[in-house]
């Protein structure tokens, strides 16, 4: 038996718990002896982020995942009912929603794992437009990823071009193995508070693009220098490294530890160190002297250097730093 019990009145999206922690609905899985017989789902239903919560009576059975509960409602009371799904195998990544509050993979969920004393909560991922009832438009994330650069491999050297192949060290292979195991599910990308609440898309690729930033950055034969793009347009300095996509992904990939810290790190050599922004400083001075060359134009490494003064008098006044004066012309 399956069908609506009642309808409980909401507007997308609904507050609820982000992290898989605390009171999420979680609980340990159950003998079969103490499975329920049935169970209930609140399932969102509605269009364009307005909508209503609709209870459903659900029969269990062992090893039933909220997918299954899903299709089973929408086979038997609500043939119009919306979801978006495709290999229920973990590997496709389109069956993302919130389960109590949690992103997750609907069929990776076994009912089991939930608390069977409260109906179990499913919702459309809250960090994207809604489209219809479980069913989310997450095509900017495909935008976003045509930005990026491709893997553009540096030439053979005259040693690979002997064997007729290039040689990774083993430590690499396992190092970006990691990162292609990501399945797009997005649901890190949902659960990214700069996306999600501080809807910052025009300034924050999120961490799926960090970690593909990562992939290419870190390939010891990619000739593309992608750090640039990783302050500048990916925003990675908006990221605080709370660790919440870590958690949520379904692939255990260290998106935080082994991709957005690695990245950050990257950037901050290139921008902030200031031994580094000194040698730089130097080296273009010097570069400009023996060329004969003496324009109004700052190199990268004075610009850092002005960035890090305004940083410190800001901390300093408790207020933002001026800007400094313009460079006068150099004389003619």
């Amino acid at each position: 038996m399956s069908g609506r019990v009642s309808e409980v009145r909401a507007t997308h999206p609904p507050e609820a718990p982000l992290r898989p922690t605390g009171d999420s609905g979680m609980a340990p899985r159950k003998p079969e002896k103490d499975i329920p017989r049935t169970v209930r789902f609140r399932i969102f239903r509605g269009s364009r982020g307005a909508g209503l919560y609709s209870e459903y009576e659900v029969e269990n059975e062992e090893g039933m995942v909220v997918l299954d509960a899903v299709h089973q409602i929408q086979a038997r009371s609500e043939p119009d009912l919306a979801v978006r799904w495709n290999c229920k195998a973990g590997k496709c990544g389109s069956c993302s929603a919130e389960v109590n509050g949690v992103p997750k993979l609907m069929c990776m969920t076994r009912i089991d794992t939930l608390d069977p004393t409260r109906p179990v909560s499913v919702a459309p991922i809250k960090a994207f437009p809604h489209v219809k009832d479980l069913v989310a438009d997450v095509a900017w994330n495909y935008e976003v990823n045509k930005r990026i650069p491709p893997f553009t491999p540096a030439p053979m050297t005259k040693a690979e071009a002997a064997r007729g192949e290039f040689r990774m060290a083993q430590q690499d292979v396992d190092r970006l193995q990691e990162f292609r195991k990501c399945i797009e599910c997005f649901l890190c990308q949902d659960v990214c508070h700069v996306l999600r609440d501080a809807q910052k898309k025009h300034e924050f690729f999120g961490p799926r693009f960090f970690i593909r930033l990562a992939g290419l950055d870190m390939h010891p034969k990619d000739d593309l220098d992608r750090v640039p793009m990783t302050k500048h347009a990916a925003g990675v300095e908006l990221c605080n490294i709370t660790k919440c996509c870590t958690e949520v992904c379904p692939e255990h990939i260290k998106i935080t530890d082994n991709g957005i810290i690695p990245m950050k790190e990257r950037v901050v050599d290139r921008y902030y160190d200031p031994i580094l922004v000194g040698w730089r400083i130097v080296s273009e001075t010097l570069t400009r002297w023996f060329s004969g060359r003496d324009d109004e134009k700052r190199g990268p490494g004075e610009e850092a250097l002005e960035r890090i003064l305004e940083r410190a008098e800001a901390g300093t006044n408790g207020a933002q730093a001026p800007k400094p004066p313009a460079r006068p012309p150099a004389a003619k």
